[in-house]
């Protein structure tokens, strides 16, 4: 399950789907620019999320999880 944590506070954060409950999958999108962004995706196909915010900053999860 992919788990976010703010390195400022600590806080961290589980995803899941919030259509079939799947715990979500951390991967990477790589944007046309050739900018890569961080993000979860449901392994069902319902769709993905970038990184979470807290204490003004992305949350980071570390891939592999």
């Amino acid at each position: 399950m992919a788990t976010y944590e703010c390195k400022v506070c600590g806080m961290s954060v589980n995803a899941t789907c919030g259509k079939c409950d799947a715990p979500l999958v951390n991967g990477t999108l790589t944007l046309e620019d050739g900018t890569v962004v961080q993000i979860s995706s449901c392994p069902n196909g319902h769709g993905k999320i970038k990184s979470p915010l807290c204490c003004g900053q992305d949350m980071t999860c570390t891939l592999g999880e």
